[in-house]
């Protein structure tokens, strides 16, 4: 049997945490057994769909690595096959029309609320003769569902799961506008599909006995289910589109990596005994559904940032430093302007938990930058640094010779000079050569910013002084 799994996202809104990964346990699932992964975006809900929704999913799972061996269909491409079938299945006496109007079926609802009885369609159209003049009567198309007997099924994450027939009732598999309906619409996709093996989220259980059911009216092979457990927030709530829960590729704009996405994702429910690093060959060799867990997975936003790190320091320096020029180049930062973007990530790798935050880092070595902060403008743009400054400016202007040591001696004569803590310089010149007060070492900074940036902000701090002091320098 040839494995064959499929990711069927309704494109209704971000494609979040979850969607993603029962994306990746169903590619992986596919890999594993050399199958067919395929893509099929389930767009039947006419109104709420949107072309930014499918956009959304090809780029998260085409940023994420997860290509697709098939598709991607579109439900809507398909409805003349959905109607083909579901005509065979009204002669063979398998579907009924249903004439109940909205207002009928509330009645009827209410009733059986009143009564204490699990409210359902009480099947008044089941036998109804389609011969009844009742031509121009709006009607939704209804499976007729076996009333007595159970469906079993083997979950391969939770085991035998049981439902008895009489709980079900007779679902809607075409709606009044004409349209499948989505339990319908996927029972033939997946049936058309040649799908070995269903993975999804456990929300999906109710609606595997009537799918089971509709294929079986079919006679088809029955696909082998498993549904994951939920992923909660950090709030302890499900995630969820209708909560606008963050679109997966905003991860990247916030400067995470694919492979460390892919890796975090992954453990929130599977796990191979205590290993935490992954990688793609990895999870498609040890990847299996027999480790995954039954109890939902809670989202931890600091696991997440400490291995988004683990990856920036720990991948290829070049495939990270031509991934930060996207972000550099996003911003409209040329970075020829300045130095090599790979010596600037060595030098700020081990700091920062994104590529986001090195790139804000790295802005001041390419672009100049206002004073904006008014606490350290008030605590280093101050008359008593203008000396030092000075000396300092001259001290660079006069230097022939442009390394790290060199720099190092003459911030370290400087503070001697100017009888300050070194920590004291070190700070004044991190600010006015940065616009920060947070960096690597100074004398790295300076290297790297270079003599003639360097000499142009020291002399920009120089007059910013001279500015709002003259009257005490004169």
């Amino acid at each position: 049997m040839k494995v064959k799994t499929r990711f069927a996202p309704s494109p209704t809104g971000n494609l979040h945490i979850g969607s993603i990964r029962t994306a990746l346990y169903s590619w992986l699932f596919a890999r594993r057994y050399n199958g067919i992964f395929v893509l099929r975006i389930e767009d039947t809900d006419i109104y709420r769909s949107k072309s930014l929704s499918v956009d959304s999913i090809f780029k998260g799972l085409r940023w994420l690595g997860l290509n697709w061996d098939e598709g991607p269909y579109f439900q809507t491409q398909r409805l003349e096959r959905y109607k083909e079938v579901i005509e065979i299945m009204l002669k063979e006496g398998k579907a009924y029309k249903c004439f109940c109007s909205e207002k009928e079926i509330e009645e009827s609802r209410l009733k059986q609320i009143y009564k204490g009885e699990k409210p359902r369609y009480n099947r008044t159209c089941r036998n109804l003769s389609i011969k009844r003049n009742i031509d121009n009567k709006k009607y939704v198309i209804r499976f007729k569902n076996p009333t007595s007997g159970i469906v079993t099924f083997k979950d391969k994450i939770r085991g035998d799961i049981t439902f008895n027939n009489s709980e079900l009732d007779d679902l809607i598999i075409q709606r009044s506008n004409g349209i499948p309906t989505y339990n319908f619409c996927v029972v033939i996709d997946d049936l058309d599909m040649d799908i070995t093996h269903v993975i999804r989220g456990e929300d999906h259980i109710n609606n595997t006995p009537r799918q089971i059911n509709i294929l079986k009216s079919l006679k088809a092979k029955i696909p082998i289910y498993s549904h994951v457990s939920m992923i909660l927030n950090e709030n302890g709530k499900k995630f969820s589109k209708r909560d606008n829960a963050q679109n997966i590729i905003d991860y990247y704009k916030n400067g995470f990596l694919p492979e460390a996405l892919i890796n975090y994702i992954v453990r929130l429910g599977w796990s191979y005994g205590n290993q935490e690093i992954f990688n793609l060959l990895e999870l498609k060799r040890l990847f299996n559904l027999d480790s995954i867990s039954r109890s939902s997975s809670t989202f931890n936003i600091k696991k997440l940032l400490w291995l988004n790190k683990y990856y920036i320091n720990n991948l290829s320096l070049n495939y990270v430093t031509n991934i930060l020029k996207g972000y550099m180049e996003h911003d409209n930062i040329n970075i020829k302007n300045g130095p090599n973007l790979e010596c600037l990530l060595k030098l700020y790798k081990s700091r920062h938990n994104t590529l986001k935050e090195i790139a804000n880092s790295c802005k001041c070595f390419y672009e100049e930058f206002q004073y904006l902060n008014k606490n350290y403008i008030k605590k280093y743009l101050i008359l008593k640094n203008f000396s030092i400054l000075k000396s300092f400016y001259n001290k660079i202007k006069n230097l022939s010779s442009w390394k790290i040591e060199i720099l190092l001696k003459i911030i370290k004569n400087q503070s001697i000079e100017s009888n300050a803590l070194l920590k004291e310089i070190n700070m004044l010149l991190r600010f006015i050569l940065t616009g920060s007060i947070c960096s690597p070492n100074i004398s790295s900074i300076i290297f790297f910013l270079g003599k003639e940036k360097t000499l142009l902000r020291l002399k920009k701090a120089i007059f910013f002084i001279n500015k709002i002091n003259k009257e005490k320098i004169n």
